[in-house]
């Protein structure tokens, strides 16, 4: 009850806000109604199954989740891996997946990852949700046409066999569903009609003619799955085995991360509309608790949903209590109205899901990233979206993130400089009194930007552009914001290197996080380097001019 006691503490269970939250819950909730059962028509999934989802992975978020006002429940990001797990392992398989990326969200939230996963890059993100809209888009052309059911195999094979079949679209089915994507559109902006969701009024009007008119040939959630039963169904753990476990990881890991990802995205936009700031990690435990519960009662992978977070935020929401209601509500229309959705066409859904997909492609900012990101990051983004459509989502982020790690490297590498003075330099601003010369024979390097592996080369090639070797040489290090051990490895070989060839080193001004890290990489120890020569660059400078007097450089060691 993490959220609700946080909303107590601000006082927004107080009466004169409890009327908007309940208010912003009964529209969502009706929002959420025709959405939670086409995202599990479109799973491969009866359609109960999306209410049990919203009701019971809704009803968990509100209450143990890391945001006040997220609604949670399924969503069309996770369609595309939800029906390739059911068809590749069934039902119970994609019930053992689900509980099993619960879990694996609970250890993500308690390890304190939650604000990690967010920094996924949004090449990426856009790439894979653009290809999800895509193949969702595709997908429900069945529907919506009356088409004979399309071929399962690779993408383009479907594109092609549905492209092949058009000739034999059911004209009534293609005008109510046309009918049905217009008021899913425009439904609102009739007379009367504005606070009404357009998946609604498309969804009534589809569902009333159908019921009237019985037209023939029209798909249906009757003719297609028996109707919908009222009530929620008895707990049921799913069969678990050793090998059914070994053989859904990837598929539970790719539920989680999905889940993880849209959740935390989803919290995020909450809050730059309400004001808040959710915890990311109790948001990552909340969603882990409800894909845990789900499967217990025929659902399947819930995470926030972005679209119905911003619904019910814009009709007043503020607290938990308009998720709570969200969910109470759904359930009322399960127990009281199911067997009205026995006449609902399968058109309807798919107008319903064609308006999603279009969302989720986000077609306008795709395009402006592709006209105005970087060259690199618009190749991140078509390969992913390339990837997301021809193979799999897993593969489409791995790569995509993989490519984003290396261009990362890339960039800082590149933003690594050595800097290099002499005592020939007349403008050495780095001297202590701003006014002394460096002795002769002493070169200062001046490592600038974080000194990582990807950065070695840079070091290693001043050191040969350096020419003769100096008397002493001074490595400032208080431009470096981290270094890594293969960063420490270089300076251990460049002054072991140096001083074979009676070089004199100093190491100087290393903030306190590098320090520790070249102490316990055993550098200072290896070479006698004191910890004092980190602590002020006067001293190095002392040391370089006595090193300059001295007739034979020796191994470095200074005085406090």
């Amino acid at each position: 009850m993490i959220a609700l006691v946080e909303a107590a503490r601000a006082g927004l269970l107080k009466r004169q806000h409890l009327g908007r939250n309940v208010i912003a819950g009964v529209i969502v909730g009706v929002v959420a109604l025709p959405l939670a059962m086409a995202f599990a028509i479109a799973s491969g999934l009866k359609p109960e199954q999306g209410l049990y989802t919203a009701i019971i992975g809704g009803l968990a978020v509100s209450l143990f989740g890391g945001s006040r006002v997220q609604i949670a429940g399924p969503t069309g990001a996770f369609i595309v891996i939800l029906a390739g797990v059911t068809a590749e392992h069934g039902v119970e398989g994609l019930l053992l997946a689900t509980l099993m990326a619960g879990v694996i969200l609970i250890l993500l939230g308690a390890a304190r990852l939650g604000a990690v996963i967010r920094f996924i890059p949004n090449p990426v993100v856009v790439g894979f949700t653009a290809g999800i809209g895509v193949i969702i888009w595709v997908g429900q052309w069945k529907d919506f046409l009356g088409l004979p059911t399309a071929s399962s195999g690779a993408f383009h094979e479907t594109l092609l066999n549905l492209l092949q079949s058009l000739p034999d679209l059911h004209p009534v089915t293609t005008a109510l569903g046309t009918l049905s994507l217009l008021l899913t559109l425009y439904g609102p902006r009739l007379p009367g009609m504005a606070r009404i969701p357009g998946p609604l009024i498309a969804m009534s009007v589809a569902t009333a003619l159908q019921w009237s008119m019985n037209f023939e040939g029209v798909a249906t959630i009757d003719s297609a799955f028996g109707g919908i039963p009222q009530g929620l169904p008895t707990p049921d753990i799913p069969v678990i085995s050793y090998d059914r476990l070994v053989s859904l990881v990837p598929a539970a890991l790719t539920i989680a991360m999905l889940g993880a990802i849209e959740s935390l995205l989803s919290a995020v936009v909450a809050d730059g509309m309400a004001g808040t700031r959710h915890d990311p990690n109790q948001e990552l435990i909340g969603q882990g608790v409800a894909n845990m519960l789900t499967p217990l009662f025929g659902g399947f992978a819930a995470t926030g949903a972005i679209a119905r977070t911003a619904t019910s935020l814009r009709n007043g929401a503020n607290s938990p209590v308009a998720g709570i209601v969200h969910t109470l509500t759904l359930l009322s229309v399960l127990l009281l109205l199911a067997p009205l959705a026995a006449a609902v066409p399968l058109c309807a859904l798919a107008a319903i899901l064609f308006v999603v997909a279009w969302n989720m492609a986000n077609v306008g900012h795709f395009i402006r990233l592709i006209r105005t990101a970087p060259r690199s990051d618009v190749i991140i983004l078509l390969i992913t979206f390339i990837l997301t459509i021809t193979t799999d989502l897993v593969v489409a982020v791995n790569v995509g993130v993989i490519l984003a790690m290396l261009l990362f490297m890339r960039r800082m590498a590149a933003a690594v400089e050595i800097v290099s003075t002499s005592d020939t330099s007349p403008s050495n601003a780095m001297l202590p009194d701003q006014t002394s010369t460096l002795p002769r024979e002493v070169l200062i390097f001046t490592i600038e930007g974080p000194f990582f592996f990807a950065a070695v080369e840079h070091l290693e090639r001043a050191l040969r552009e350096t020419g003769a070797d100096p008397r002493c040489m001074v490595i400032r290090l208080h431009q470096v914001p981290f270094v890594d051990i293969t960063g420490i490895q270089a300076l251990d070989d460049a002054i072991h290197n140096l001083e074979q060839r009676g070089v004199v080193v100093l190491l100087s001004e290393a903030r306190s996080n590098v320090l520790r890290k070249l102490i316990r990489g055993g550098l200072l120890r290896r070479h006698g380097l004191r910890r004092r020569h980190f602590r002020q660059f006067e001293n190095a400078i002392r040391t370089a001019r006595r090193a300059h007097s001295t007739p034979t450089a020796q191994r470095s060691s200074t005085d406090a």
